[in-house]
């Protein structure tokens, strides 16, 4: 059995061979190791082996780990309730999950209330697949959502973030990931706002996400081991 430090080493050696296969900087590509499930010892582990970012997606577990685990930036890939928006503040550096009005104001307002100097960055999640059961805003509605949240003076939009139906070929979820590319060049065309980051690709398909333009990919399994 492989140690993290091992496998977290194996996945960015891979990162960084997917983006030079695509032309791209390896450093334009960040990794975020999703320590979700795990304990907080456990991701701590990977912080010390050189992961810098890392990922969950229940703000509670955020909540309950951070403050066992070194310093690191944590992100947000999971929904967010509005009830739960201030512990996600508390616990957040970035939040790649918002998808409507109401967490973008509702965001807004504890910001302004409790850290009136504190921008937020934020990533806009897309419902690339328009699966009916899935969290995120259709690409035709994203524009109204990005001229809305843009207008809130605490959070800077950075980009979009898209969780695709799973396939078990990770090049069935190429058009998936071109698509939420396309529509942040539309986006950012036609707003001219500045949206670098794109949010998109997991363990089994990171490396066609980075062929189609990721800068932030989420990584659990092949670092951290399947979970229980």
């Amino acid at each position: 059995m492989s140690s993290i430090s091992e496998r977290l080493a194996l996945v960015q050696d891979r990162i960084a061979e997917a983006a030079v296969a695509a032309g791209r900087d390896p450093s334009s590509v960040q990794l975020i190791a999703v320590g979700k499930t795990f304990p907080a010892e456990i991701v701590a582990s990977a912080v010390a082996a050189g992961a810098t970012d890392l990922g969950e997606n229940r703000v509670q577990e955020a909540v309950a780990k951070r403050p066992e685990v070194p310093d690191a930036r944590w992100h947000l890939i999971g929904p967010l309730q509005r009830n739960k928006a201030k512990a996600a503040l508390e616990a957040f550096d970035v939040v790649h999950t918002v998808d409507s009005f109401k967490i973008a104001d509702r965001l807004q307002y504890l910001l302004g209330a409790h850290w009136p100097d504190r921008r937020l960055e934020v990533l806009l999640e897309v419902n690339v697949g328009e699966e009916p059961q899935k969290a995120g805003v259709l690409p035709d509605e994203a524009m109204e959502l990005l001229e809305h949240v843009s207008g809130c003076a605490n959070l800077q939009v950075r980009g979009l973030m898209a969780i695709p139906p799973w396939q078990d070929d990770p090049e069935a979820s190429r058009p998936l990931f071109r698509a939420l590319r396309e529509l942040r060049d539309r986006l950012q065309e036609a707003s001219g706002l500045e949206l670098p980051e794109l949010s998109m690709g997991m363990s089994h398909d990171y490396h066609v996400a980075i062929a189609e333009g990721a800068t932030y990919v989420r990584v659990g399994t092949a670092i951290f081991g399947a979970r229980g």
